[in-house]
C-alpha cells in the first residue's frame, strides 16, 4: 500500500474545498462583485466586496493555481440552480414513480393471465 495515499487525500479533499469557495465566489450571480486575474492566477475585488464575504477573506492575496483545470475536473458534480431538486421534490417524483409501477402489471402476472385464459 502507497504511504503517501492518505496525505495525496487529504490534499485533493483540501484542493476540492479551496476551489468550491473560489467557484462560488466567481459564479454566484450575488457574488457578481469578484473577479479573476488570469495573469496573477488569483480572485480580485473592490475592499468593500471582500469585507463583506468574511469566509472568502482567505483567498485575498492568495494565488490559486490550476483554477480552471479544477473547474474541468469538479464542475460536473456541483449541483447548480436549473437542475438542483429539493427534498420535496425528489419525495414527490418517487410518489409519482411508485403510483406508475403500481399500475403495471407483473410480467409473471401477465403470463399467468394468459395461460389461464388459454385454458377457460
Amino acid at each position: 500500500m502507497l504511504k503517501a495515499k492518505p496525505n495525496l487525500e487529504s490534499r485533493i479533499r483540501t484542493l476540492k474545498r479551496d476551489w468550491a469557495i473560489v467557484y462560488d465566489m466567481l459564479s454566484r450571480k450575488d457574488n457578481s462583485d469578484f473577479g479573476w486575474d488570469e495573469h496573477k492566477q488569483l480572485v480580485v475585488a473592490e475592499d468593500v466586496v471582500w469585507n463583506s464575504h468574511k469566509e472568502a477573506g482567505q483567498f485575498r492575496h492568495r494565488i490559486f493555481f490550476y483554477y480552471h483545470q479544477l473547474t474541468a475536473i469538479y464542475v460536473k458534480d456541483r449541483a447548480t440552480r436549473k437542475d438542483a431538486q429539493t427534498t420535496d421534490d425528489i419525495v414527490e417524483e418517487i410518489d409519482v414513480e411508485d403510483v406508475a409501477t403500481v399500475n403495471i402489471p407483473k410480467k409473471k402476472e401477465t403470463i399467468i393471465m394468459n395461460v389461464k385464459l388459454m385454458y377457460l
